[in-house]
């Protein structure tokens, strides 16, 4: 039997707190770390390159994107594997094809 994975949910709420702790949750530490590197590295740049007239959203834009592509990406994670535990436990067999 399989440990049961995070509640997605939670993941979810953590990751739209701290960007990169909904894939440290998902036992994925190094890609949390990544998903952290390009949104300081996105939201840098498009800090410098804005102009002086841009709103603050505007400013950090790609850290605001990449922070939702984290968001998106350790939600989806984790309820794949929690999906995929939940029907392990059923004892289920995955349904046949067929020719």
């Amino acid at each position: 039997m399989r440990v049961k994975p995070a509640n997605p949910h939670l993941v979810l709420l953590s990751a739209l707190l701290l960007p990169g702790s909904g894939q440290v949750w998902n036992h994925e530490p190094l890609r949390g770390l990544i998903f952290l590197f390009f949104l300081l590295l996105l939201g840098g740049f498009t800090l410098l390159t804005a102009g002086p007239d841009v709103s603050f959203v505007g400013r950090f834009a790609g850290g605001f994107f990449v922070w939702a592509m984290a968001v998106f990406d350790a939600y989806k994670r984790a309820r794949i594997r929690f999906e995929l535990w939940r029907h392990a436990q059923t004892g289920a067999q995955p349904p046949q094809r067929q020719l």
